[in-house]
């Protein structure tokens, strides 16, 4: 059965090597743009890795395919914690 719950959720990207990613990481966030509420990205310079923070809304499949590609770009690790839109359930996922 094709789940088409929207969700609301954080999808978190720990990103090693920002220069070489950043385009293919970009893309990406692009191509689910309308599923990306807000953005804010720090740069943790004593770990050597970017983070990325996405506030994201959207059915469990589109959210899935977007951190699926997200996971799938080398240097690039992928959590997400979705929440039911009435915000009464707590579903974490990890997907890289």
């Amino acid at each position: 059965m094709v789940s088409q719950e929207k969700r609301i959720g954080v999808v978190a990207l720990a990103i090693h090597d920002r220069q070489a990613r950043a385009t293919s990481v970009n893309n990406v966030i692009s191509q689910y743009a309308d599923l990306v509420v807000g953005r804010m990205g720090v740069p943790y310079r004593e770990r050597g890795l970017s983070i990325i923070a996405l506030l994201v809304d959207g059915s469990t499949d589109a959210l899935g395919a977007m951190t699926g590609k997200l996971g799938n770009i080398p240097g690039v690790k992928v959590r997400s914690v979705l929440l039911t839109a009435a915000g009464q359930e707590l579903s974490p996922k990890e997907d890289s």
